[in-house]
């Protein structure tokens, strides 16, 4: 049986009604990330695509 993912969310996501956040489950070298008011859709990757996206994000390139 397949164990029951670990979602956690940013400290930063705390608005008012709680369901607007990104939250990430790590399953190494595995990521699923979700929207926590959409639950059963998920988009998986791994950390190297992840932390490239990041990176353009912070520098505005995307």
């Amino acid at each position: 049986m397949a164990q029951a993912r670990q979602w956690q969310k940013s400290s930063f996501s705390d608005g008012s009604d709680g369901d607007t956040c990104i939250e990430v489950a790590a399953a190494t070298p595995t990521l699923h990330l979700r929207e926590s008011d959409t639950p059963d859709t998920e988009l998986t990757t791994t950390t190297e695509p992840l932390a490239h996206l990041i990176r353009a994000l912070k520098s505005g390139l995307a």
